[in-house]
C-alpha cells in the first residue's frame, strides 16, 4: 500500500506547483504516482453546487458555514473508493486540497481556531461518519497572504474563465485561515505535516519537494516502489 499526502494552503499558495514537483520527485525515484484534486467542481455534483453558490448561485446557500461545508466533505466521500484503490496501486498518492482546507476555511469563516466547535465538527463529519481516509501526511503552503491575493488576480486576469470566487476575494478570510492552518500544524491534526514557503519559487519548491519524497518513502523497499504498475505520474479519473 503506498502513502497518501495531502497539499493544502490558501487559494493562490502554489498547491499545484507543490503538486506537481512532488509527483516529479517521487517519478525520479521510481515511485508510481496517482494525483487528484479537490474540489472536483466539473466531476461531482456536490462539488458543482458549492462552487456555484461561491459565484453567488443558489440564493443564501454560500452564507452557510456548514452547508458549504457538508457540499465539500461529500465530494470527497464520493472519491473515497477511488483514492482507496489509489493508494493500493500506487506508491504515493498526491492531493490537492483535502480534509484540512474544510476545517481552516470553515472554522475561519465562523472566526474560531483549532479548539473551536467546527474543526471537531469536520473531523467527525468526514472522517469517522462518511469514512474519508486519512492522509498518512500533508504539507502546508505556506505564503503570505498578500502573495496569495496576487496570484489569484493574475490567474483571473491571465484566464477569464477564472473569475475570483466569494473565498478567494476575502482578504480577511484568507488571512483568517491563514492563522487556523498554523494552529493545525501545530496540532498535528489529522496526519503528521511538513511546511514549505512558495513565494521562494519554483526551484526552491522542488528541493523542498525532493526531500518530502524521499521522507514519505523512505523505509520501502527498493522492490516495493514501484511494484505492480510501470512507473508513472497519473491523475484519477472520477
Amino acid at each position: 500500500m503506498g502513502v497518501m499526502v495531502a497539499v493544502e494552503g490558501l487559494d493562490g499558495a502554489g498547491k499545484a506547483t507543490l503538486v506537481a514537483a512532488l509527483a516529479d520527485a517521487a517519478v525520479r525515484r521510481g515511485a508510481s504516482v496517482a494525483t487528484l484534486a479537490f474540489p472536483r467542481y466539473d466531476a461531482d455534483v456536490h462539488a458543482g453546487l458549492a462552487g456555484e453558490a461561491l459565484h453567488g448561485e443558489h440564493g443564501d446557500l454560500r452564507g452557510s458555514v456548514h452547508a458549504m461545508a457538508v457540499l465539500f466533505a461529500l465530494d470527497r466521500a464520493d472519491a473515497a473508493a477511488e483514492l482507496r484503490a489509489a493508494r493500493d496501486a500506487h506508491d504515493l498518492v498526491l492531493v490537492d486540497r483535502y480534509v484540512a482546507s474544510n476545517a481552516a476555511y470553515g472554522a475561519a469563516r465562523r472566526e474560531e481556531d483549532v479548539d473551536g466547535a467546527f474543526v471537531a465538527w469536520v473531523h467527525a463529519l468526514e472522517i469517522e461518519r462518511l469514512g474519508v481516509p486519512a492522509p498518512d501526511a500533508q504539507v502546508l503552503v505556506r505564503v503570505p497572504g498578500e502573495v496569495a491575493a496576487r496570484r489569484v488576480r493574475e490567474r483571473a486576469a491571465a484566464d477569464p474563465t477564472r473569475t475570483p470566487d466569494g473565498y478567494e476575494s476575502d482578504a480577511a478570510l484568507q488571512a483568517r485561515c491563514a492563522h487556523v492552518y498554523d494552529q493545525l500544524v501545530e496540532r498535528a491534526w489529522l496526519a503528521p505535516w511538513s511546511v514549505v514557503g512558495a513565494e521562494e519559487g519554483y526551484a526552491a519548491v522542488t528541493r523542498t519537494a525532493e526531500s518530502v519524497v524521499a521522507e514519505r518513502l523512505v523505509g520501502r523497499s527498493s522492490g516495493d516502489i514501484g511494484s505492480g504498475s510501470s512507473v508513472r505520474s497519473d491523475t484519477i479519473e472520477t
